[in-house]
């Protein structure tokens, strides 16, 4: 049997074990709305005692006003404060005397907050997150204590980390008119200059029932669930204003970006970020496997070719930042000792250039859709998972069934596809360039 045979059986083989695996892993889930506007998503799966209890706020960074940036990650914290039946700093110790995990990130586009229990614990979960959304405490003491974390978070994890300022400078440079130009941690200053009552402005416009989904995965019975649901959630008043989403849409890129960031680094780094589709739209699903072709693991293009091979990066990738409106599609390398930023562009922008010269052979385009199956399976392979992609899926796109389907829309993406999509999108005059060089080698 020639090889060529046999690769065709292995791919025809591997093709009719995903397809009966995928049908028999369907998640099944209860969708229904309260009268008050808050949408509820219940995945029931008993198999282990666990459960997955989230809310997620349909508010992000871009919600925010220019001169008020960094709402929605402060509100990140705030959350935690308390209410009237909740003592100032006991929402992590109730949680944790229970059992429980919780946490809580914010992105452009949402706030997502959950907590991970013992089954018997549920209704602990719903009543910890009711009472943020009815009761929560906003007042000056929380709102100092808050002001503090928040600034010290931006030094460790931006200010004062070796490339922490990498998103911030490439968002920054890439949009000009569009709220995503600046980033969810936002600015230290504008947290200090809004007072009281503009915080509590912005948690009664978007933190109400109508802006939120409550989305719950695990060993539940759906009908005490409901029961729970209604009683902790039932009476939360609908938010009172229209919630406007942002309109302004970013006017196409028609000339190449660049600029020098000079950082605390030891080794130079060269960013490319090129503007892409929003997520959900069919050439974002080619862009998306597009980055895994290039830099998902030891055997990626990128990684082959300019870490082991050419030895010019100690670290090269590439990856989507994927967005309600449309994202940014980066690339990103370390230098190696002694390798020039101009040298690591030269060779990141060669292997980008490949593909979209030269067709994908058989083999590596079904290994890519194999890693992307198996991506998409592992993603909701757990509780919490399964929770945030049900709300995830109901939020951006109204339809939390794309949990099961969505899958389809990567598999319909085709060599071509990728060809088309790298030639479309991946131009200079479409991207960002920025040498992060070490702050010595910055002229006086």
């Amino acid at each position: 049997m020639s090889n060529k045979i046999k690769f065709t059986l292995i791919a025809l083989l591997l093709g009719f074990w995903s397809n009966i695996y995928a049908q028999s892993t369907k998640i099944n889930y209860t969708d229904y709305t309260l009268p008050n506007g808050l949408r509820v998503l219940l995945h029931q799966d008993n198999s282990t005692p666990i459960v997955a209890v989230s809310i997620m706020y349909h508010v992000g960074s871009k919600n925010e006003s220019a001169d008020r940036t960094g709402f929605a990650h402060f509100f990140e914290h705030l959350m935690f404060e308390g209410s009237p039946n909740i003592k100032r700093g006991e929402f992590f110790k109730i949680a944790q005397n229970a059992g429980a995990v919780n946490n809580a990130n914010t992105t452009w586009d949402r706030t997502f907050y959950y907590e991970i229990l013992p089954s018997n614990q549920l209704e602990l979960g719903l009543w910890l997150e009711s009472e943020r959304l009815l009761h929560l405490r906003i007042d000056s003491v929380g709102l100092e204590t808050q002001r503090g974390v928040v600034k010290e978070e931006r030094k460790q994890s931006y200010d004062n980390r070796p490339y922490g300022s990498l998103i911030e400078q490439t968002f920054s440079h890439a949009y000009k008119v569009h709220p995503y130009k600046w980033t969810p941690i936002g600015s230290a200053q504008y947290i200090d200059k809004a007072v009281l009552s503009e915080f509590i402005e912005f948690h009664d416009l978007f933190y109400v029932p109508n802006n939120a989904i409550l989305s719950i995965a695990g060993d539940i019975d759906i009908a005490k669930a409901k029961e729970m649901i209604k009683k902790y959630f039932g009476e939360v008043p609908k938010g009172k204003k229209e919630i406007v989403r942002p309109k302004v849409v970013e006017p196409p890129q028609t000339a190449e970006v660049r600029d020098i960031v000079y950082d605390n680094i030891q080794l130079p780094a060269v960013v490319e970020a090129y503007h892409m589709p929003a997520m959900g739209t069919d050439d974002y699903y080619a862009l998306k496997m597009l980055t895994t072709l290039l830099s998902d693991g030891e055997s990626s293009r990128l990684t082959k070719a300019v870490v082991d091979k050419q030895q010019k990066a100690m670290y090269v990738g590439s990856f989507p930042i994927a967005l309600e409106d449309p994202g940014l599609f980066l690339v990103f390398g370390i230098s190696s000792m002694g390798t020039t930023p101009e040298e690591l562009e030269k060779s990141m922008n060669e292997e980008i250039d490949k593909v979209k010269t030269v067709d994908l052979e058989d083999k590596e385009f079904e290994k890519l859709k194999n890693k992307t199956e198996s991506d998409f399976v592992t993603q909701n392979s757990s509780m919490a998972g399964i929770a945030e992609s049900l709300a995830d899926y109901a939020m951006y796109f109204g339809d939390a069934n794309l949990i099961n389907t969505e899958i389809q829309k990567y598999l319909k993406v085709t060599k071509a596809d990728l060809k088309r999509v790298a030639n479309k999108y991946l131009t200079k005059e479409n991207r960002v360039v920025l040498y992060y060089l070490p702050k010595s080698a910055q002229k006086n």
